[in-house]
C-alpha cells in the first residue's frame, strides 16, 4: 500500500471510530444542563453548528462510500477468479 493509500485509510478509520457531530452534540447539551461550564458552553455551541454537523456527515458519507467501493472490487475479483 503506498503512503497516499495508508493515508486515506488512516483518515476513514478515524472518520467510523470517532462519535458523530450529533453524539458530541447531544452529550455536550447534558454537560451544559449541568452547569454552564463556558468551555463546555462554545465547546456545544461548536458541535451544534450546522455547518459542523453537515461536514461530519458528509466525510462519514464519502467513508462509507469508499469502503463499499472497495468491497465491490474485492468481491468482482473474487467472482472472476482473481
Amino acid at each position: 500500500m503506498d503512503e497516499a493509500a495508508l493515508s486515506g485509510q488512516v483518515w476513514r478509520d478515524e472518520v467510523r471510530a470517532r462519535p458523530t457531530a450529533v453524539q458530541d452534540r447531544d452529550a455536550l447539551a447534558r454537560l451544559v444542563e449541568e452547569d454552564a461550564d463556558s468551555f463546555e458552553v462554545a465547546l456545544y455551541e461548536r458541535a451544534a453548528d450546522p455547518q459542523v454537523q453537515s461536514v461530519d456527515r458528509a466525510q462519514r458519507s464519502r467513508a462509507g462510500q469508499y469502503a463499499r467501493h472497495v468491497r465491490r472490487l474485492r468481491e468482482r475479483r473474487r467472482r472472476e477468479g482473481g
